[in-house]
Order: structure tokens, then sequence, then C-alpha cells
């Protein structure tokens, strides 16, 4: 009995971050993008712990009434990339045209994305980039580049999703996790500051993020160039 309250517990803890992403988009409907900013992190880290608790308890055989995949990936679409990109859009970041370029992509092919059943790799990294919209448009936020690298950005993501490109989790993916995940810590906890600063830009934000993100957006790609030693 014990396994199965853990187990369902799980998935309630999980369905948390349908409430945190209601909240996100209150917040972004009012144009209060630190603070739609920092539920949508609180939601980030809810996504990062509640796998390594669903393997641990083992929710498949447990509590297999409640589908966790179905659950994660619809509370993920909302909050990596259906919020962001009305965030994006609503910005002020873009002119009218290229603010509709970039929605319309970003809700197309992320939505073809995340039911594409070649997504995950072998080693439990991403083949593709993983439709994690809500890292890039935080850091589009603290940075506030020129609105055509925000094009070429979003452009050069979409089409990398659909190619096997390797993009690490930070948790998941064993090789250089010794890194990774500090790394993705760094990257959490200077975005939680960024966005209760209101994305003041200073380098204390700028350079930290922006050192994080191109690791991870650029680790598994790098893996792929370097070929990991067979074990002995």
């Amino acid at each position: 009995m014990m396994q199965k309250i853990k187990a369902l517990s799980v998935h309630l803890f999980t369905a948390t971050g349908a409430v945190f992403a209601m909240l996100a988009m209150l917040a972004a409907v009012d144009e209060k993008w630190d603070l739609m900013f920092l539920w949508l992190v609180v939601a980030f880290i809810v996504d990062g712990i509640d796998g390594p608790l669903a393997r641990k308890y083992d929710v498949k055989q447990f509590a297999p009434q409640y589908d966790g995949m179905v659950l994660d990936m619809i509370i993920d679409y909302i909050t990596y990339i259906f919020i962001p990109a009305y965030a994006l859009f609503k910005s002020g970041l873009l002119p009218d045209w290229i603010g509709w370029i970039c929605i319309l992509v970003i809700t197309y092919t992320s939505a073809m994305y995340m039911v594409d059943t070649r997504m995950k790799t072998k080693d439990n990294s991403f083949s593709g980039f993983p439709a994690t919209w809500n890292m890039l448009v935080l850091v589009i936020f603290a940075t506030e580049p020129n609105f055509w690298i925000i094009l070429f950005l979003v452009i050069a993501c979409a089409i990398t999703m659909f190619t096997p490109l390797k993009f690490i989790h930070p948790v998941r993916t064993e090789r250089w996790r010794f890194l990774s995940l500090p790394i993705a810590l760094i990257w959490t906890a200077t975005a939680t500051y960024a966005a209760w600063s209101n994305f003041d830009q200073s380098a204390i934000v700028t350079v930290p993020l922006t050192i994080t993100s191109i690791y991870l957006l650029g680790a598994g790609i790098v893996q792929e160039l370097i070929p990991q030693k067979s074990k002995a």
C-alpha cells in the first residue's frame, strides 16, 4: 500500500506543473514577465525532479492508472513552448511580422516534435533541439539581442529539432553529468535571479546565463564529435 501511495504522490507532484503554468499564464497576460518566468522556473524545477522520483518509486507498476508520460508532455508543451512563445510575441522585442513568424514556427514545429517517437537517443539525450523554448526565451529577455538575431535563433532551433544533432538532458545523460548537472543548476539559479531582478542586464546575470546556455545547447553536439572511450 505504501508503495502505491508514494507512486501516486509522484503523479500528484507532476500535476502541480499545470498549476504553475496557469499562474505563469496569468502573469503573462498582465505582461508581468518577471513573475511569469519565476513561475516557469518553478515548473522547470518540478519537471527536473519528478522524473527521478517516478523511476525511484516505479510509478508504472504501482500507479499505472495514470500515464505519467502523457501528463508530463501536456505540462511541458504549456510551460516549455506555449507560454514562452506568447511572451516572446508580446514582449515588444520583435516587429509585428517577425513576432507572427516566431510564434507560428515555435508552436507548430514543437507540436510535431513532442510526438516524434525518435526524440530520445540511446543515452537518454534528445535527438534535435528539445523544444526548451522557456530557456531560450528567458535568455532573450535577459540579453535583449537584435530582433534579427532572435529570428535566426528561433528558425535555427526549429530546424534543428528535426535533425539528428544531439542535445543533452543534464540529469539523464550520463556522459559528462558531473559537469552538466552543476551547470544546469547554475543556469537555473541565474535564470531565477534574472527574473527576480526584472531582467537587470548587468554582467552578473548575462555572462553566466549566456555561458551556461551555450554549454547546455552545445554539449551534446560536442559529445558526438568526441568519441567516447569504451569501458574496459
